[in-house]
């Protein structure tokens, strides 16, 4: 059985991923907003592109890369219960508390909205990679799939709650957050994306001709 470990780092086995992915999936398989099951997965994917590109501990990034959204104050109806089963299920798979805390520290902390930043590497990779996939085509999708699921309207001429917006309250800012060298390499690309889907957008709302 494959053991991803780094000296002094936690260390999980195959078994304990896959019952991690079972459990996250429980949690957001019916989720319309754009926090589902496959945004855990892209993010753990590429957390773990990082985390390999930077030699940080990957286990610690997967782990936390997939329960990121976990006791997310607008995800749960009662976030402080969700994490307290999500302490006990860590556990009850071999987690020792330590690591659990770790794991803890991670997710707690790299909620844009909170504007704080994980005190750990692993974490600032984990914060990277669920900002890249608020970015870039992904972005895109997710924007107007979590603005629909609010009952935002796509855009208003003559108020700023709709999901235009958005872009440039957060999105647009994201690429400058980047922590690693990494994600910034990707970022470039994504944010350049939403500039011209935005431009496109604005021609197309007001038929301007080209």
């Amino acid at each position: 059985m494959v053991q991803w470990e780094r000296k002094g780092g936690l260390a999980l086995n195959e078994k304990q991923i896959e019952m991690i992915k079972s459990y996250v999936n429980k949690l957001f398989q019916a989720d319309t907003t754009g926090h589902d099951f496959y945004h855990l997965k892209r993010v753990t994917s590429l957390a773990k592109h990082i985390a390999k590109r930077e030699q940080a501990d990957i286990s610690l990034t997967v782990a936390a890369a997939w329960l990121h959204d976990v006791g997310d104050e607008k995800l749960f109806p009662d976030p402080d219960n969700a994490r307290r089963e999500l302490r006990h299920f860590l556990f009850s798979i071999g987690i020792t508390k330590e690591d659990i805390d770790s794991i803890f520290d991670i997710i707690s902390n790299i909620s844009f909205r909170k504007g704080k930043t994980p005190r750990s590497f692993e974490g600032k990779i984990v914060q990277d990679a669920d900002r890249l996939d608020a970015i870039g085509a992904i972005g895109v999708a997710r924007t107007f799939a979590y603005g629909g699921s609010v009952g935002q309207p796509i855009y208003h001429e003559e108020m700023n709650e709709h999901s235009i917006q958005h872009f440039y309250d957060k999105l647009l800012k994201i690429t400058e957050l980047m922590h690693t060298s990494t994600a910034k390499q990707i970022a470039n690309d994504r944010h350049q994306y939403m500039v011209d889907f935005l431009t496109r957008f604005e021609k197309e709302w007001y038929m301007m001709a080209d």
